[in-house]
């Protein structure tokens, strides 16, 4: 459990989708679905914390853009721990496969995308142009629903839709999502502790929490070492992986 939650501590940081590493192995070693979900992702928002510190640089500038983002990611997160508590457990299986194949396919032409954007649109200085700020805050919202509900590939989910809204660079666009992401998964896991603390297994979050601590400071050091070009390959990589992973489940 402890390398699982390393290695999702470092995935998480670089793309996305470490739940698909801890959760099975919850999943393997006895624990029933809801309380293995929980688990997760209480034990996760620390590795989100040391990835965020970890691409601190690459913060710089984007703070306007971070508070605007943070409320909508916290309303959507907050929703999505409430439908995993109101929900069948099988509700979002048949979206989320598509939602992350559609991620990709925003990664792989980010690229021509973003510079369409930047050439006509005018920015606000925060790289948001004007007309698409709209569809970045539902999509944010959104995101972070499915975020607080499972959070399985939300990462690639924000860094497909940020990427394509965002006139800044890819390694930018990745301490953002490590932000949000961070809040969301942290808001979750504050819901699951008032509403369903029976839900919660101990020894597993501090397992989980310690492997992903260093997870993610070791994963923000590869990924910020990383050509753009090795980046989006990573993240259609891993997300091709996670889409074939949640259909096959």
């Amino acid at each position: 459990m402890f390398l699982a939650a390393v290695a999702a501590g470092g995935i998480n940081s670089v793309v996305g989708s470490g739940t698909l590493v801890t959760f099975p192995t919850l999943l393997a070693v006895g624990f029933e679905p809801i309380s293995a979900n929980v688990s997760n992702s209480l034990g996760l928002v620390f590795g989100g914390v040391t990835a965020t510190w970890g691409y601190r640089r690459e913060l710089a500038g984007q703070r306007g853009l971070v508070l605007r983002l943070l409320p909508v990611s916290a309303v959507g997160a907050l929703s999505g721990a409430f439908l995993l508590l109101a929900l069948p457990p099988g509700a979002f299986e048949a979206v989320v496969p598509v939602l992350i194949v559609a991620a990709v396919v925003l990664v792989l032409v980010q690229p021509w995308w973003a510079g369409a954007l930047a050439r006509r649109h005018e920015g606000d200085g925060a790289g948001v142009p004007g007309r698409w700020r709209v569809v970045l805050l539902v999509g944010v919202f959104l995101t972070g629903v499915y975020g607080g509900y499972f959070g399985a590939a939300q990462g690639v989910l924000l860094i497909g839709l940020l990427g394509v809204l965002l006139t800044v660079s890819l390694r930018q666009v990745v301490a953002v999502k490590n932000v949000l992401g961070a809040v969301v998964n942290g808001l979750a896991a504050v819901v699951f502790l008032v509403a369903c603390p029976q839900r919660v297994d101990t020894a597993a979050v501090v397992v989980i929490a310690a492997g992903s601590l260093a997870g993610g400071a070791l994963g923000a050091r590869v990924g910020r070492s990383l050509s753009p070009v090795a980046l989006r390959a990573a993240i259609v990589a891993v997300g091709s992986v996670a889409a074939v992973s949640l259909v096959l489940c």
